[in-house]
């Protein structure tokens, strides 16, 4: 149901307040205000308006100016009133459905597991395996556990067999007209943009545009353009104004001023508070003991240590991995989110709800540990480094783990890579599909995890930077149809699934800026 603009503003405006009233912001605001009553400048006649005055110019409105866009930019619009909660996680029944279904299966498999090798979901660790595992917390990459015996939960490819096989059900095969010639692997009649849509939404992607990571474009020296855009980006950082910094990074963050950048969009601060939370989730790991933990190590070991760029971080992924698996505080965003959080119970207190232990919903760590990683690069301080992975994932990561019919989902971001794909480059489309080599099957990988892993960290930055800039996944479609789009002439001459596999298996050498703008603004519309 539709709102009148001027109800959903005020729906807005009374959620944002809502949030806002419990938060340590709210508190320090008042403890200011307090302050500010033994100030000279401050009088009684015109008390309002000076205590107002003084939050102005020491810096505490921009603050709640940050904190309110960081609420607008997770939250999304509100639904009518009398819409029940469901709508705001996820407004497709069937799609709701699906996500049941798939969370079913994913908790089926662990607690398979679980009777299998006869461990619980959660235990407390005995005390002298607490005292170990403190000691060795900084460099738990050095234990060597035997976890043959552990296997993932499921692979990417498990998923996208579950969203290929996703339908409305208010269709009937070839009732939709216009969906009917869509030859791609997903069915499902969703709205993605098209190339004119997209170039708007892109706009400052564009040809005339300066951007970080294109060498050499005609109209403006790359160099001049860089140390503009500095002298621009530390400017950006003195106002701290979140909304500046988001549009700012469109154009790409120098690397000097990223770490800082992402943090102020984001809105991370690092307070005392948030030190204290990461410590306290800290202990949680120390006392308590969840299956989870060792898939979370396996998978690091897989991934990180089998990665030339990652690996020496192997000891940060456990820590941000084993705090986020605690961290109840991530339980918010199911609020809007199509998934719902798992309960288990500490092995003998089934029902008791002080011994509930959530599980973390996507339990494919593969893809959590890729999106930890390049983090690793900018933020070296742990609490810091697992409050920017957090929010990213509550802001973008989460969705390409659920089934939605959300713009930034991983069905739309399908959906949309092949609809670009098919619709610009039908001839190699048409030919991959007949020696049976869907797109897809190669490009869902890259998505799912954001290409990381697969592009080279410094390009990989520029990407997210993008996402960062935008509050949208759906660049991950655009980059995934363009790299099909450089490599077609290869991609043409192969006869199988595995020779298309071999010629984009590395994607490393790619330097992802000229791939979008060339796919986006030179392609023939």
């Amino acid at each position: 149901a539709m709102l009148d603009p001027d109800r959903g503003l005020s729906l807005t405006i009374a959620r944002v307040v809502q949030r806002l009233q419990g938060s340590s912001l709210h508190s320090q605001l008042e403890r200011q205000a307090r302050v500010s009553l033994h100030k000279p400048e401050i009088k009684l006649e015109s008390l309002k308006e000076d205590i107002k005055d003084f939050l102005k110019t020491s810096g505490w409105e921009k603050k709640l100016q940050n904190a309110v866009y960081s609420e607008l930019n997770v939250f999304p619009s509100p639904c009518h009133p009398a819409a029940p909660p469901e709508h705001i996680k996820e407004p497709l029944a069937y799609m709701r459905k699906a996500q049941g279904s798939w969370e079913k299966r994913i908790l089926k498999s662990l607690n398979s597991m679980c009777t299998e090798l006869n461990i619980p979901l959660a235990q407390k660790r005995p005390v002298n395996e607490q005292k170990e595992l403190l000691n060795k917390w900084n460099e738990m990459g050095t234990d060597e556990p035997d976890l043959s015996l552990f296997r993932p939960v499921y692979a990417p490819k498990d998923f996208l067999e579950v969203l290929m096989n996703l339908r409305n059900p208010n269709y009937e095969n070839g009732e939709q007209p216009s969906f009917r010639n869509h030859l791609g692997l997903i069915q499902v009649p969703l709205k993605v943009k098209d190339i004119p849509e997209l170039k708007e939404d892109f706009s400052e992607l564009g040809l005339n545009t300066g951007q970080l990571g294109i060498d050499d474009s005609a109209q403006v020296p790359p160099e001049f353009f860089e140390n503009e855009h500095v002298r621009v980006g530390q400017k950006v950082l003195a106002e701290q104004d979140s909304a500046a910094a988001q549009q700012y990074v469109r154009q790409g963050c120098p690397t000097a001023l990223r770490a800082d950048l992402w943090a102020l969009i984001l809105n991370i601060s690092n307070q005392p508070e948030d030190i204290l939370y990461y410590e306290q989730l800290k202990s949680n790991v120390i006392q308590h003991d969840l299956l989870v933990d060792s898939l979370i190590y396996k998978d690091v070991k897989l991934t990180a240590s089998n990665d030339d760029y990652y690996f020496v971080f192997e000891d940060y992924l456990y820590q941000v991995l084993l705090c986020f698996s605690r961290d109840t505080s991530v339980l918010e965003h199911f609020a809007y989110s199509s998934a719902t959080p798992p309960k288990s119970y500490i092995r003998g207190k089934l029902g008791m709800e002080e011994y509930a232990v959530f599980y973390p919903p996507n339990v494919n760590y593969n893809s959590f540990i890729l999106s930890v990683a390049p983090l690793c690069f900018l933020y070296h301080e742990p609490s810091k480094l697992y409050q920017i992975f957090r929010e990213m994932y509550v802001r973008f990561f989460f969705r390409l783990h659920s089934i939605s019919s959300h713009p930034s989902g991983i069905v739309s971001l399908c959906l949309l890579f092949e609809t670009l794909l098919q619709t610009h480059l039908p001839q190699l489309f048409y030919h991959l599909r007949e020696i049976g080599a869907q797109p897809l099957r190669i490009s869902f990988k890259w998505m799912v995890r954001a290409f990381s892993g697969y592009l080279a960290t410094d390009q990989l930055l520029l990407l997210w930077d993008r996402i960062l800039g935008y509050n949208s996944l759906e660049i991950l479609a655009v980059l995934a149809a363009a790299v099909f789009a450089f490599r077609a002439v290869n991609l043409m001459e192969v006869t199988s699934l595995a020779a298309a596999e071999a010629v984009l298996a590395d994607l490393s050498t790619l330097k992802v800026m000229p791939l979008l703008q060339i796919f986006l603004f030179a392609t023939i519309t």
